[in-house]
C-alpha cells in the first residue's frame, strides 16, 4: 500500500496480517538503504504468531522511490517522518493494540526526530548506534573514517546521490540524506551536535526499550550502541550485549538478527520480551 507522510510524499508500506490477532502490532524501521523485503521473513513469522506487522521503505528507497533518485530531496528528517507516519497509521488502524517499534541501525536514531514516538508502547533497538567514527576500534574505526571523509564526499557529487550499490554496500540513497548523515557521523555528539537536545524526542520516551548489540559488528560497536542507549534518559532500558556463543548460534553481527536461522533463538527471545510487557 501507499501511505502519504507528514512530508507530503508517498512511501510503500507492506502489511503482514495474522489469521487470528493477538492484539499487538509491530512496526519495523529498517537500517540505512536496506529494503523492507529484507525483513519480510521476520515480519511473516511474527504475523503467524498473531501480530499485525508493518514494514516500509524510506523515501527514495525501494517501493518509496517514486522519482529519479537524483531529483529526490529527502533528508533524514523526512525519513523520521516516514517512521512516524507508519507508527501513526498502525496505531489508528488498531488503537487497542500494544504497538511495538522495532528499529535496525539508523531506525533507532530516527526515533529522536519522530514526533509520533509517544504512541509507541515499547521499542526494540537492534544495533542502533552513533556513527561517530571514534566509537569504533581497529579496522572498523578506519572504515568509518573513510566512509565519512572520503566515500560520501567524493562519490555523492559525482553521481548526484550516494552510489552505495556500486560500492557493494546497500541501496543507493538520496544526496541530502547522505550529506546530513555525514554531518552527524563526523561530529562527536553525532545528531546531538546539530540539534538542541530539547528538540529531540529521546527523553520523551518513557516506555520499555530493549537495546541489543553483538560482538564483531563492524557498523555498531558496543560503545556506539551504549552511546545511543544512554540518550533514552527516561525510558525503562533493558540493555543486552549478546554473545552468540552463549546461545550456541552463529555470529550475528549487524544484519544477522533478521535471518530465519535465528527463529528459535533471537526471534523467540524477542517474542518472550514482548509477551512480558504489561
Amino acid at each position: 500500500m501507499s501511505l502519504q507522510t507528514a512530508s507530503k510524499h508517498h512511501i510503500g508500506v507492506t502489511l503482514f496480517l495474522p489469521e487470528i490477532s493477538n492484539n499487538k502490532s509491530l512496526v519495523i524501521s529498517s537500517a540505512t538503504g536496506v529494503l523492507q523485503k529484507y525483513y519480510s521473513r521476520f515480519a511473516s513469522h511474527f504475523a503467524s504468531l498473531g501480530f499485525s506487522v508493518y514494514s516500509f521503505d524510506y523515501n527514495g528507497i525501494g517501493a518509496s522511490n517514486s522519482k529519479n533518485i537524483k531529483q529526490n530531496t529527502a533528508n533524514l528528517t523526512d525519513w523520521a517522518f516516514d517512521q512516524a507516519s507508519v507508527v501513526k497509521y498502525a496505531k489508528n488502524k488498531n488503537p487497542e493494540h500494544k504497538l511495538i517499534l522495532i528499529t535496525h541501525s539508523i531506525g533507532g536514531q530516527l526515533i529522536g526526530l519522530n514526533p509520533e514516538i509517544k504512541q509507541v508502547d515499547a521499542i526494540i533497538n537492534i544495533a542502533a548506534q552513533t556513527g561517530y567514527w571514534k566509537y569504533f576500534k581497529g579496522i572498523s574505526k578506519l572504515r568509518m573514517f573513510v566512509f565519512w571523509y572520503a566515500l560520501i564526499p567524493i562519490t555523492t557529487p559525482l553521481f548526484g546521490y550516494f552510489p552505495a550499490k556500486k560500492l557493494g554496500l546497500f541501496e543507493n540513497i538520496p544526496k541530502k540524506v547522505a550529506y546530513q548523515w555525514r554531518q552527524w557521523g563526523t561530529h562527536p555528539d553525532y545528531m546531538f551536535g546539530h540539534y538542541n537536545s530539547s528538540n529531540l524526542y529521546f527523553s520523551s520516551v518513557n516506555c520499555r526499550v530493549w537495546t541489543l548489540s553483538f560482538p564483531r559488528d563492524i557498523f555498531a560497536s558496543k560503545a556506539s550502541v551504549d552511546w545511543l542507549a544512554s540518550k533514552f534518559t527516561n525510558a525503562q532500558m533493558d540493555r543486552l550485549h549478546l554473545i552468540p556463543e552463549t546461545l550456541n548460534i552463529n555470529d550475528v553481527q549487524h544484519f544477522g538478527f533478521f535471518k530465519k536461522e535465528y527463529k528459535d533463538t533471537l526471534w523467540k527471545m524477542t517474542e518472550n520480551w514482548i509477551n512480558e510487557l504489561h
